[in-house]
């Protein structure tokens, strides 16, 4: 039997941030805004969920007097990250 799929991982735009943020160390939200051409408002909302799991920190600041969105990933999300793909992997090539 195989582990159901992390449901919160499973939303196409929730993996693809925790997919960037583990390629990259930190990644700033108008990065994630513009690679996933999402609105502010569903990727703040699809943030906010990561970040109440504990998949992802978020780190508020300014730059250039502008407010600063920088996103990394967490231990907790990188477990949930990799058990994501171990199981999906499961269901991809049942028996191996």
């Amino acid at each position: 039997m195989y582990n159901d799929l992390d449901p919160l991982l499973h939303s196409q735009l929730r993996l693809t941030i925790v997919s960037m943020l583990v390629a990259s160390e930190k990644v700033e939200f108008t990065h994630i805004k513009e690679e996933t051409k999402a609105t502010a408002g569903n990727v703040s909302v699809q943030i906010k969920k990561l970040q109440e799991a504990g998949y992802i920190r978020v780190e508020k600041t300014f730059k250039n007097n502008y407010p600063n969105t920088m996103l990394s990933i967490t231990k907790k999300g990188i477990a949930a990250f990799e058990a994501y793909v171990e199981n999906l992997k499961h269901y991809i090539n049942p028996g191996k």
